[in-house]
């Protein structure tokens, strides 16, 4: 799928923040060091690819990718970590957001939130292999209270995984999370360098009316 023209529009975005970023006046607070392609690219050895799950893609009639507004495409970046033994017996939980609250504060309102596998690497496999190769199809690996928390409370707009999901395998969650707006970006290249808090997430996808799960770029500005 072509994204180049849009891709561009988001780069510019990105030369603006940068740019902004370098004027004698900004905080050293404001700065950001450098930028992670968390894209994983469709051309790549193992074939997967980074895809945004739009709300459309779960109830027909809501944003599809290329209609999600713009303000929601830029957005704080947070990373939640959690363990899994075996890889689907773990999900993220309330009791999980109020210690990741505890020590880093509040998730800050309409972040996306990345969760970040930390204990799923099985016997031969290549740890530094993008995860997709690791595990896909997998369900959203959080809990339905606690999405809902997310939603409700801290605005989330949007949820980033690094390996492949299947929505479908908890309708409800993702009724739940198409309701509120929600996006879900999947298989993207890992978290491993990114802070659990304080960067932004750019997410780019092609203008358009095309429904599924669709390839998109993905950037983060890490301080």
């Amino acid at each position: 799928m072509r994204i180049r023209s849009f891709v561009i529009a988001y780069a510019l975005v990105l030369a603006i923040l940068l740019f902004a970023d370098r004027r004698p006046s900004s905080s050293r607070e404001d700065r950001y060091s450098h930028v992670v392609d968390l894209t994983v690219s469709e051309n790549n050895a193992i074939g997967s690819t980074t895809r945004i799950i739009a709300p459309g893609a779960v109830i027909p009639g809501t944003w599809s990718a290329g209609q999600i507004p713009p303000e929601r495409l830029i957005a704080p970046l947070v990373v939640i970590d959690f363990g899994t033994t075996p890889v689907s017996s773990r999900k993220i939980s309330l009791n999980d957001i109020a210690r990741w609250e505890a020590e880093h504060g509040m998730i800050p309102q309409g972040a996306v939130v990345a969760l970040r596998r930390t204990a799923d690497i099985k016997p031969g496999i290549n740890p530094l292999a993008p995860p997709a190769v690791r595990a896909s199809g997998m369900p959203l690996p959080i809990e339905r209270d606690a999405a809902q928390f997310l939603s409700d409370a801290r605005y989330t707009i949007g949820f980033a995984v690094e390996t492949g999901m299947e929505l479908a395998s908890d309708r409800t969650l993702a009724r739940q999370l198409a309701l509120h707006g929600s996006y879900v970006l999947e298989g993207t290249a890992p978290f491993t360098s990114l802070p659990a808090t304080g960067s932004l997430i750019i997410v780019a996808p092609a203008k358009g009316k095309l429904p599924g799960a669709l390839p998109v770029r993905v950037l983060a500005m890490v301080r």
